[in-house]
C-alpha cells in the first residue's frame, strides 16, 4: 500500500538501504540514510548528518532537485493537521537564512506525525 499512499499524497516510508545505494554519489563518505518518506513524487530523506528534500520535476520525474539542509540550520518547524473541511495536512520547516518556510502538503494527517517525529529526533 506504500506506493498507492505516495501517489495519493499520503506519506509512506521508504527503504533506507535502497536509498543508501541510490544516493551513493550524493552522500558524504560516512553519511548514512536512516529514514525516508515519499509524498506523491517527492522525498524527505533523513541521514545521520542532514535532511535531503528531493523534488522530482517534469512529467517523467527524471529531473530532480536535491535540497540539502544541515540539521543545525533548522530553526523551527510546524505541523498542521487536517480538520473537518480542510483535508490537507501541512509540514513547514524554517531554515536559517531564508524568510519563507519549506512547505510540504499531505493529503491526510495519518503519517505526518511520523515525519514530524523524525524531524524532531534529528533537528532538536
Amino acid at each position: 500500500m506504500g506506493l498507492l499512499d505516495g501517489l495519493i499524497g499520503n506519506a509512506s516510508e521508504s527503504d533506507a538501504q535502497e536509498l543508501q545505494q541510490e544516493l551513493s554519489r550524493l552522500l558524504a563518505t560516512d553519511e548514512r540514510v536512516e529514514k525516508a518518506f515519499v509524498i506523491i513524487r517527492d522525498q524527505l530523506i533523513f541521514t545521520n548528518k542532514r535532511l535531503i528534500l528531493v523534488d522530482k520535476q517534469g512529467i517523467t520525474g527524471k529531473k530532480k532537485e536535491f535540497l540539502s539542509v544541515p540539521y543545525r540550520s533548522i530553526e523551527r518547524f510546524s505541523m498542521e493537521t487536517t480538520g473537518h473541511f480542510d483535508l490537507d495536512a501541512e509540514l513547514k520547516i524554517w531554515v536559517r537564512g531564508q524568510t519563507d518556510a519549506i512547505s510540504k502538503t499531505f493529503r491526510n494527517d495519518r503519517n505526518i506525525y511520523d515525519v514530524s517525529k523524525a524531524l524532531a529526533d534529528y533537528a532538536l
